[in-house]
């Protein structure tokens, strides 16, 4: 709760801001690419609104991962005091995290459903399937996140190096464009992009009203849940040598 709030301390209209943003976002979206750019969606027809309500599920999913990416590096370092003056569990720090980007994740996944309401008419279904893609998508960043925490004390050119590869990651992953629409030689590097899984399936779920594949999904909740474990164990692993570094 500090965390989110925090954010948004002193400001006018504090966590208010959380549902103007989103909201802000989808309408640019719609307007530079559906009205500017006119760019159109796969199986979606004309609509000059489609293409911001398939791109904005996508952005959810990826905006989360690297919000909570982009903070891991700098996470113990900014905190050194819980690490030398506090018996203190520090991977919750990175549990703070997720939590937080979590909260604005949902935050815009309520605000799409808004404007999806408002310009088609109804929601598919589907979406009440988006747990199924948040509780994967939680393990692995979490993951993820626990290994650029502690590689962050050590290597302080982590925090360079990962702000570099989300900005190359967005265009990676299927955010801006369909799977269909990759050259067939490209196809298997976006696709051994863990994050691939996860903006599809959202996208699905949320605009095609397509269900999540049983199988596919068991995978990818076991991939996750490895990620997880590997982060946590190379966590405490490391841990020990945080205090003699900072």
């Amino acid at each position: 709760m500090r965390d989110v709030i925090g954010r948004y301390n002193g400001s006018f209209l504090g966590l208010l801001w959380s549902m103007f943003n989103p909201l802000l976002m989808l309408a640019v979206y719609t307007f530079a690419f559906g009205f500017i750019f006119k760019s159109r969606w796969s199986g979606l027809g004309d609509d000059p609104y489609a293409f911001a309500l398939a791109l904005f599920p996508a952005l959810l999913v990826f905006n989360y991962f690297s919000e909570c990416v982009n903070r891991a590096p700098g996470l113990i370092v900014s905190n050194s005091s819980y690490v030398k003056k506090v018996v203190f569990p520090l991977e919750l720090l990175g549990v703070v995290t997720s939590l937080s980007a979590l909260f604005h994740f949902c935050v815009g996944f309520i605000v799409w459903c808004m404007a999806y309401v408002f310009i088609e008419g109804a929601l598919h279904s589907t979406v009440l399937l988006m747990p199924l893609v948040a509780i994967p998508l939680f393990l692995f960043t979490l993951g993820v996140t626990w290994i650029l925490a502690s590689l962050g004390v050590f290597l302080r050119d982590v925090q360079q190096v990962v702000g570099v590869m989300t900005s190359a990651l967005i265009f990676l992953s299927p955010v801006f464009y369909s799977m269909n629409s990759i050259p067939e030689k490209f196809k298997g590097m976006v696709q051994a992009n863990p994050l691939t899984y996860f903006v599809e399936s959202a996208r699905d779920i949320m605009v095609f009203g397509k269900g999540l594949p049983l199988g596919t999904w068991i995978i990818a909740m076991v991939f996750s849940c490895f990620v997880a474990c590997l982060g946590a164990w190379w966590f405490q692993v490391t841990r020990k040598g945080f205090a003699d570094v900072l």
